[in-house]
């Protein structure tokens, strides 16, 4: 009789410590590689339709580079490029050309580019659900970051069925 009494008092007190436990674990969304190469996929067609020869990455919501797709007779500064772009617009939740814009008109912000890892050039988007930015897309190789990030938002447009969650 005493052994169950003690073991229900310990099954409670566990019980007990489980909220306040559970509260210290996030959930978080993130791209799948699957999403990740179709996103990929989608801004090669939208730049290729430009007949833009570029490199594209995404990274994931931890900025870990989940693709990288190369054109044939885009130039190889271009994959790293896309990786900053990509890595650029994931930390600031923002468009790489917005934070280009903001270094350049503030004098606080200047020295971004001097983060290592960014690349002030347009040409990065976030990916969005909701409010949480779980990776980023970035393009290196039009005739223009203006260009690049205009294939960016085509890929995402074109997936954003993929994006819509259920509540």
């Amino acid at each position: 009789m005493k052994k169950s009494i003690l073991l229900a008092a310990a099954l409670f007190s566990t019980m007990a410590v489980m909220p306040a436990f559970a509260s210290n674990v996030l959930t978080e969304k993130n791209l799948s590689l699957e999403f990740a190469d179709k996103l990929a996929q989608s801004a090669i067609q939208a730049c290729s339709a430009k007949n833009y020869n570029v490199a594209v990455t995404i990274v994931d919501r931890a900025g870990v580079v989940k693709v990288v797709k190369r054109m044939d007779n885009a130039g190889p500064h271009t994959v790293e490029a896309s990786r900053m772009k990509a890595y650029t617009a994931l930390t600031t939740k923002n468009t790489t050309g917005d934070v280009m814009k903001s270094a350049q008109d503030n004098a606080g912000a200047q020295n971004m580019r001097d983060i290592p890892g960014f690349l002030l050039l347009g040409g990065g988007v976030p990916v969005k659900v909701d409010n949480q930015t779980i990776g980023a897309i970035g393009i290196g190789g039009a005739p223009g970051g203006h260009l690049d990030q205009q294939c960016a938002v085509d890929a995402l447009e074109a997936n954003k069925s993929l994006l819509i969650t259920s509540a």
